[in-house]
């Protein structure tokens, strides 16, 4: 059985696809170019937003290398009191019982 209703309405949205102005939606040259131009800006933008992350992130590494390159010269620096404290241990029971030996 065919249902003529549908069979109308297909026809309708056919027929008025078929007329109207943007017929296959095809675009002017003018709206491919105005597309293009737009497609180009969001590509700048976008570039030029990478670019500042690039710039924040490069920033931060240099502000951890910095902090590590501290941490590294404090850790130098206990090492040096530990090693001179040891030393002068040594030194002082070496001297303390120097007498008690002879």
């Amino acid at each position: 059985m065919v249902n003529f209703k549908k069979i109308f309405i297909f026809t309708l949205i056919g027929f008025s696809i078929f007329c109207s102005p943007n017929f296959g939606f095809a675009q002017t040259p003018k709206e491919i170019q105005k597309d293009i131009q737009d497609i180009k800006d969001r590509l700048t933008r976008l570039d030029e937003r990478i670019y500042a992350l690039e710039k924040r992130f490069d920033d931060l590494d240099n502000k951890l290398g910095k902090r590590i390159d501290d941490i590294a010269n404090l850790i130098y620096v206990d090492l040096a009191g530990m090693f001179a404290l040891f030393g002068f241990v040594i030194w002082d029971r070496r001297s303390a019982l120097a007498p008690a030996i002879r």
